[in-house]
């Protein structure tokens, strides 16, 4: 059996950007998203739940817009991710919709619009840098959203999220606590994980703890690395993440889910050490020379 029976509810329309200081001005695309009217709530377990024929993928960008990454850092990023939103638009099948979510967290948290936006309607709102780096309360900001009483709520059959992170330092706050509560979300245990650290100062068994592997955790030290390693995570997840996949055993029998998502992401952890290795830019200044 495939990830793709997953179904879900409706977005709040009433829901309010917040934390618009933090970004550059940017109009918010129109939600195009269809709504549902009568959907059962199967949060507790988001593989049971059937609907209709169109699948829906959702990825989230989790970013660090604390102070460190004030700077150079966070406009070689904003840069990325306007070249990159195109690049998403481009991957899945035709009966596939992709939405983009991005949760900034610095002091305090905030997602860049009220809902996630369906990518061929994405704008980046460029990202601005302050504050600390509150990582476990975007952790637990990503588990309440993620859900079909919120974020997750296409009424269409759906794939598991992509969930990408990055930072360039270590968390300020209880990050444990936040990620224990982040764990016991079905969406995030069957979600493919990446992480990217930026910079001399991140630490990689911290974003090794949020994938649960080393292999989806890649770290960058200069501005082209940077770029080279935010398209190559969000290309590679979001190929891998928008497509059917389906295992059996040595008899021949079809397996269950969990071996499926288990084996998506051992593909991505592959694939991206894999792109990784023919990347190595040897010239490059690193973050920490002159930026």
């Amino acid at each position: 059996m495939s990830n793709e029976n997953m179904t879900e509810p409706v977005v709040n329309e009433n829901q309010n950007v917040s934390g618009l200081d933090d970004f550059e001005p940017a109009s918010a695309p129109e939600n195009t998203a269809p709504a549902a009217d009568s959907l059962l709530d199967f949060d507790d377990d988001p593989l049971s739940a059937t609907g209709v024929s169109r699948k829906s993928l959702v990825i989230f960008f989790l970013i660090d817009t604390s102070g460190s990454m004030k700077g150079k850092k966070m406009g070689e990023l904003n840069t990325v991710m306007e070249e990159l939103i195109p690049e998403i638009r481009r991957v899945g099948e035709a009966d596939t919709e992709v939405k983009v979510a991005v949760l900034t967290f610095s002091t305090e948290v905030r997602w860049m619009y009220s809902t996630p936006i369906a990518i061929e309607d994405f704008e980046w709102a460029r990202l601005r840098a302050s504050g600390v780096t509150s990582m476990g309360a975007a952790f637990k900001e990503l588990s309440l959203r993620m859900s079909r009483n919120s974020y997750l709520n296409s009424p269409s059959l759906s794939f598991a999220p992509v969930i990408f992170l990055m930072t360039d330092g270590y968390p300020s706050d209880d990050y444990k606590e936040g990620l224990k509560e982040l764990q016991s979300n079905s969406w995030y245990k069957f979600g493919l994980k990446a992480a990217l650290g930026i910079g001399e100062e991140a630490n990689d068994d911290v974003l090794a703890e949020f994938t649960g592997s080393k292999d989806t955790v890649v770290h960058a030290y200069s501005g082209t690395q940077l770029a080279q390693m935010i398209k190559i995570i969000a290309v590679t997840s979001a190929q891998i993440g928008s497509k059917s996949m389906t295992l059996s055993d040595d008899s021949g029998h079809e397996i269950g889910e969990e071996d499926v998502f288990s084996a998506k992401q051992k593909l991505l952890g592959q694939q991206i050490q894999e792109l990784v290795s023919n990347k190595v830019e040897e010239n490059d200044v690193p973050f920490d020379t002159g930026w």
